[in-house]
Protein backbone atom coordinates (compact mmCIF):
# COMPACT_ATOMS: atom_id res chain seq x y z
CA UNK A 1 0.00 0.00 0.00
CA UNK A 2 2.84 2.62 0.81
CA UNK A 3 4.58 2.14 -2.36
CA UNK A 4 1.47 2.78 -4.23
CA UNK A 5 0.36 5.63 -2.33
CA UNK A 6 3.99 7.09 -2.80
CA UNK A 7 3.91 6.31 -6.77
CA UNK A 8 0.70 7.84 -6.86
CA UNK A 9 2.14 11.20 -4.97
CA UNK A 10 4.90 11.24 -7.39
CA UNK A 11 3.23 10.92 -10.35
CA UNK A 12 0.36 13.70 -8.58
CA UNK A 13 3.49 16.30 -8.51
CA UNK A 14 4.48 15.79 -12.03
CA UNK A 15 0.91 17.19 -12.75
CA UNK A 16 0.70 19.67 -10.47
CA UNK A 17 4.37 21.22 -11.56
CA UNK A 18 3.37 20.54 -15.48
CA UNK A 19 0.27 22.72 -15.14
CA UNK A 20 1.93 25.25 -13.30
CA UNK A 21 4.66 25.56 -15.62
CA UNK A 22 2.03 25.55 -18.87
CA UNK A 23 0.74 28.30 -17.09
CA UNK A 24 3.94 30.23 -16.97
CA UNK A 25 4.23 29.75 -20.63
CA UNK A 26 0.57 30.82 -21.94
CA UNK A 27 0.57 33.98 -19.09
CA UNK A 28 4.32 35.36 -19.11
CA UNK A 29 2.66 38.01 -21.79
CA UNK A 30 -0.22 38.85 -19.63
CA UNK A 31 -2.36 36.86 -22.03
CA UNK A 32 -0.17 34.63 -24.49
CA UNK A 33 3.44 35.49 -24.79
CA UNK A 34 3.52 32.36 -27.87
CA UNK A 35 1.73 33.99 -30.21
CA UNK A 36 2.69 37.51 -29.93
CA UNK A 37 6.46 37.26 -29.57
CA UNK A 38 7.68 33.70 -31.23
CA UNK A 39 8.46 35.31 -34.12
CA UNK A 40 9.71 38.49 -32.78
CA UNK A 41 11.97 36.56 -30.09
CA UNK A 42 12.16 33.06 -31.29
CA UNK A 43 15.34 32.83 -30.01
CA UNK A 44 14.56 33.68 -26.11
CA UNK A 45 11.76 31.74 -26.74
CA UNK A 46 13.34 28.94 -27.67
CA UNK A 47 16.00 28.87 -24.84
CA UNK A 48 13.17 29.85 -21.95
CA UNK A 49 11.43 26.63 -23.69
CA UNK A 50 14.10 24.35 -23.62
CA UNK A 51 15.36 25.22 -20.53
CA UNK A 52 11.65 25.08 -18.59
CA UNK A 53 11.31 22.08 -20.23
CA UNK A 54 13.72 19.95 -19.02
CA UNK A 55 14.85 21.03 -15.63
CA UNK A 56 10.83 19.89 -14.74
CA UNK A 57 10.95 17.00 -17.14
CA UNK A 58 14.45 15.30 -15.75
CA UNK A 59 13.34 16.23 -12.53
CA UNK A 60 10.53 13.52 -12.19
CA UNK A 61 12.46 11.42 -14.62
CA UNK A 62 14.98 10.92 -12.06
CA UNK A 63 12.41 11.13 -9.15
CA UNK A 64 10.46 7.83 -10.85
CA UNK A 65 13.61 6.15 -12.20
CA UNK A 66 11.05 5.62 -14.91
CA UNK A 67 11.54 6.26 -18.75
CA UNK A 68 8.81 7.80 -20.33
CA UNK A 69 8.26 10.12 -17.33
CA UNK A 70 9.11 13.12 -19.29
CA UNK A 71 7.36 12.02 -21.93
CA UNK A 72 4.35 12.47 -19.80
CA UNK A 73 5.47 15.38 -18.28
CA UNK A 74 5.53 17.57 -21.65
CA UNK A 75 2.32 15.51 -22.43
CA UNK A 76 0.20 17.31 -19.57
CA UNK A 77 1.55 20.70 -20.45
CA UNK A 78 0.69 20.17 -24.36
CA UNK A 79 -3.02 19.28 -22.96
CA UNK A 80 -3.33 22.01 -20.71
CA UNK A 81 -2.69 24.71 -22.99
CA UNK A 82 -5.08 23.02 -25.45
CA UNK A 83 -7.30 23.52 -22.90
CA UNK A 84 -6.32 26.80 -22.79
CA UNK A 85 -6.20 27.38 -26.50
CA UNK A 86 -9.97 25.92 -26.21
CA UNK A 87 -11.33 28.94 -23.82
CA UNK A 88 -10.01 31.48 -25.78
CA UNK A 89 -11.84 30.27 -29.06
CA UNK A 90 -14.63 29.70 -26.66
CA UNK A 91 -14.62 33.55 -26.08
CA UNK A 92 -14.63 34.92 -29.35
CA UNK A 93 -10.87 34.38 -30.21
CA UNK A 94 -9.95 32.71 -34.13
CA UNK A 95 -8.59 29.18 -33.63
CA UNK A 96 -5.23 30.68 -34.26
CA UNK A 97 -4.87 32.82 -31.70
CA UNK A 98 -3.12 30.56 -29.16
CA UNK A 99 -0.43 28.04 -30.95
CA UNK A 100 0.61 25.30 -28.91
CA UNK A 101 3.74 24.98 -28.55
CA UNK A 102 5.32 22.00 -29.11
CA UNK A 103 7.32 19.72 -26.39
CA UNK A 104 6.44 16.31 -26.24
CA UNK A 105 9.18 15.44 -29.11
CA UNK A 106 12.03 16.79 -27.47
CA UNK A 107 10.91 15.26 -23.59
CA UNK A 108 10.56 12.13 -25.83
CA UNK A 109 14.30 12.44 -26.93
CA UNK A 110 15.02 13.05 -23.20
CA UNK A 111 13.38 9.60 -22.42
CA UNK A 112 15.27 8.18 -24.88
CA UNK A 113 18.08 9.26 -23.59
CA UNK A 114 17.91 7.16 -20.13
CA UNK A 115 16.48 4.07 -21.70
CA UNK A 116 18.83 3.67 -23.92
CA UNK A 117 22.34 4.56 -21.59
CA UNK A 118 20.63 2.21 -18.92
CA UNK A 119 19.17 4.36 -16.34
CA UNK A 120 22.67 6.87 -16.46
CA UNK A 121 21.94 10.17 -15.13
CA UNK A 122 24.96 11.70 -16.35
CA UNK A 123 23.84 10.73 -19.76
CA UNK A 124 20.49 12.02 -19.47
CA UNK A 125 21.41 15.12 -18.34
CA UNK A 126 24.71 16.02 -20.90
CA UNK A 127 23.35 14.06 -23.69
CA UNK A 128 19.63 14.41 -23.49
CA UNK A 129 19.71 17.93 -22.52
CA UNK A 130 22.16 18.61 -25.26
CA UNK A 131 18.63 17.00 -27.67
CA UNK A 132 16.26 18.90 -25.83
CA UNK A 133 18.15 22.43 -26.60
CA UNK A 134 18.40 21.49 -30.35
CA UNK A 135 15.55 19.96 -31.08
CA UNK A 136 12.83 22.22 -29.80
CA UNK A 137 13.32 25.32 -31.67
CA UNK A 138 13.17 22.60 -34.83
CA UNK A 139 9.69 21.14 -34.05
CA UNK A 140 8.75 24.99 -32.96
CA UNK A 141 9.55 26.81 -36.07
CA UNK A 142 7.68 23.23 -38.18
CA UNK A 143 4.14 24.40 -35.82
CA UNK A 144 4.62 28.01 -36.18
CA UNK A 145 4.67 27.33 -40.45
CA UNK A 146 1.23 25.85 -39.85
CA UNK A 147 -0.25 28.91 -38.25
CA UNK A 148 -1.85 31.49 -40.59
CA UNK A 149 0.11 35.02 -39.36
CA UNK A 150 1.25 35.03 -35.35
CA UNK A 151 1.89 38.83 -36.31
CA UNK A 152 -1.50 39.40 -37.82
CA UNK A 153 -3.44 37.52 -34.51
CA UNK A 154 -1.06 39.80 -31.96
CA UNK A 155 -2.20 42.98 -33.81
CA UNK A 156 -5.88 42.74 -34.95
CA UNK A 157 -6.67 41.20 -31.47
CA UNK A 158 -4.98 43.68 -29.04
CA UNK A 159 -4.21 43.06 -25.31
CA UNK A 160 -5.08 46.09 -23.36
CA UNK A 161 -3.65 44.77 -20.34
CA UNK A 162 0.02 45.16 -22.14
CA UNK A 163 2.45 47.77 -20.76
CA UNK A 164 4.21 49.19 -23.97
CA UNK A 165 7.26 47.62 -23.94
CA UNK A 166 5.44 44.55 -24.35
CA UNK A 167 3.30 45.10 -27.36
CA UNK A 168 4.63 43.33 -30.60
CA UNK A 169 7.01 44.07 -33.13
CA UNK A 170 7.82 43.64 -36.68
CA UNK A 171 10.45 41.21 -36.18
CA UNK A 172 14.12 42.58 -37.95
CA UNK A 173 15.48 39.18 -38.97
CA UNK A 174 18.87 39.76 -40.57
CA UNK A 175 19.97 42.79 -38.18
CA UNK A 176 20.61 39.92 -35.29
CA UNK A 177 20.20 36.70 -36.95
CA UNK A 178 20.04 35.67 -39.46
CA UNK A 179 18.54 31.97 -38.54
CA UNK A 180 16.77 31.93 -35.25
CA UNK A 181 16.18 27.86 -35.54
CA UNK A 182 19.96 27.44 -35.43
CA UNK A 183 20.60 30.23 -33.16
CA UNK A 184 17.71 28.88 -30.83
CA UNK A 185 19.09 25.76 -31.16
CA UNK A 186 22.81 26.22 -30.25
CA UNK A 187 22.16 28.37 -27.41
CA UNK A 188 19.41 25.83 -26.54
CA UNK A 189 21.83 22.90 -26.46
CA UNK A 190 24.76 24.85 -24.41
CA UNK A 191 22.39 26.19 -21.09
CA UNK A 192 19.79 23.29 -21.00
CA UNK A 193 22.57 20.80 -20.05
CA UNK A 194 23.08 23.01 -16.58
CA UNK A 195 20.11 23.25 -16.58
CA UNK A 196 19.40 19.54 -16.63
CA UNK A 197 21.74 19.23 -13.70
CA UNK A 198 19.87 21.34 -11.67
CA UNK A 199 16.74 19.39 -12.15
CA UNK A 200 18.47 16.59 -10.90
CA UNK A 201 20.31 18.17 -8.33
CA UNK A 202 17.11 18.57 -7.25
CA UNK A 203 15.98 15.56 -6.86
CA UNK A 204 18.61 15.05 -4.74
CA UNK A 205 17.43 17.77 -2.52
CA UNK A 206 13.79 16.33 -2.39
CA UNK A 207 15.03 12.82 -1.52
CA UNK A 208 17.44 14.11 1.55
CA UNK A 209 14.17 16.13 2.76
CA UNK A 210 12.01 13.50 2.46
CA UNK A 211 14.67 11.34 4.23
CA UNK A 212 15.00 13.72 7.24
Amino acid sequence: LMVWLRRTTHYLFIVVVAVNSTLLTINAGDYIFYTDWAWTSFVVFSISQSTMLVVGAIYYMLFTGVPGTATYYATIMTIYTWVAKGAWFALGYPYDFIAVPVWIPSAMLLDLTYWATRRNKHAAIIIGGSLVGLSLPLFNMINLLLVRDPLEMAFKYPRPTLPPYMTPIEPQVGKFYNSPVALGSGAGAVLSVPIAALGAKLNTWTYRWMAA
